[in-house]
């Protein structure tokens, strides 16, 4: 898993999500604008985060946060229960 470069700020967070409110937006292929990273805190239960491109899947928890990096189509999945929310630095 990647980490967030040196040298950005947080800017804006979503809510908290669960697997029975997260938007729909984010179980398909989504990416984030140029310059904008994300990182998505999971605070219960897992989350599979995929990178299609790459053939890449992570299951994430409150152990391992997962990085979204500028323009990279990803999608989530939850695992089960879980509770998460997405932080955007720049």
């Amino acid at each position: 898993m990647k980490s967030l470069p040196d040298g950005l700020t947080a800017y804006k967070r979503t809510s908290t999500f669960t697997e029975a409110t997260v938007p729909a937006g984010l179980l398909r292929d989504h990416k984030t604008a140029a310059g904008v990273w994300g990182v998505v805190h999971v605070t219960s239960g897992r989350l599979r985060y995929v990178i299609p491109s790459r053939h890449e899947e992570v299951v994430l928890s409150t152990d391992l946060d997962g990085i979204v990096e500028p323009e990279v189509p990803h999608h989530i999945a939850p695992e089960g229960p879980v509770s998460f929310y997405v932080e955007f630095w720049r």
